[in-house]
């Protein structure tokens, strides 16, 4: 049901789409490097969603892996449960992380996020390991899933007040586009790990570097300066 808009502008005469991208691209980076407290949250941003990514992406992995190898042998079916109930908790959680980041400010809510990221892997590393592992399992996997949809969606929402008016295409495609380009890092050390120890525990506990590093930049960044530089007006609690 949506109307076309119809082309805003037309291609410069002697140009390509990609030669107009390119210089679009390199526009865009002269006109970040002017904000640099927003290019240290992406910096920020990066290392922690790394983290984030990974984390959810060796979970089943961790889960499915017999007990010698150091996972939880956890059947296909538990696992799709999990997995299943990790969605709705996850809309749940953006939910709420809104209220948190209206409330405390959106800094602080994403701080406690990392910070509840870093004890998920921190256990994951220590327990499951008992008769009640499955239980814990069910726990952890909620636990991920409340603070994975939260702190995305506030880092979404941070980052957009960081923008110049106007230039949010612009900026926006920065942010996905190397959000994908270091998408490997944690995959890479999760993978070294475990072909160095053998075990993939010592590798669960390796991707807290990516939060940790996060975290420190994030306290770096000034957010209500990042706001005022881009020339929208900094909110009542940030």
């Amino acid at each position: 049901m949506l109307r076309s808009r119809g082309v805003t502008r037309a291609l410069p005469a002697g140009e390509t789409y990609l030669s107009t991208g390119l210089k679009q691209l390199w526009a865009t980076g002269k006109e970040a490097a002017k904000y640099p407290h927003t290019i240290r949250f992406l910096i920020a941003y990066l290392l922690y969603n790394d983290g984030i990514q990974t984390v959810f992406a060796v979970a089943a992995v961790f889960a499915a892996a017999p007990l010698s190898q150091g996972g939880l042998a956890i059947e296909k079916g538990m696992l799709t449960q999990v997995i299943l109930m990790m969605q709705f908790v996850a809309f749940a959680g953006a939910l709420l992380f809104g209220r948190v980041a209206t409330r405390i400010g959106a800094k602080k809510a994403l701080i406690i996020g990392l910070a509840v990221w870093t004890v998920v892997v921190v256990y994951a590393y220590l327990g499951l390991q008992g008769e009640s592992r499955f239980l814990e399992f069910w726990i952890l996997g909620a636990c991920i899933a409340l603070v994975m949809g939260g702190t995305q969606a506030v880092s979404r929402g941070l980052f957009a007040n960081m923008i110049p008016p106007g230039k949010e295409a612009e900026f926006f495609s920065i942010y996905e586009v190397s959000e994908r380009g270091t998408s490997w890092l944690g995959p890479l050390a999760f993978g070294l790990v475990n072909q160095i120890t053998g075990s993939l525990r010592p590798a669960i506990v390796s991707i807290i570097l990516f939060f940790v590093v996060g975290l420190v930049l994030l306290r770096r960044v000034d957010v209500r300066r990042a706001i005022a530089e881009s020339g929208n007006r900094p909110p009542a609690v940030i």
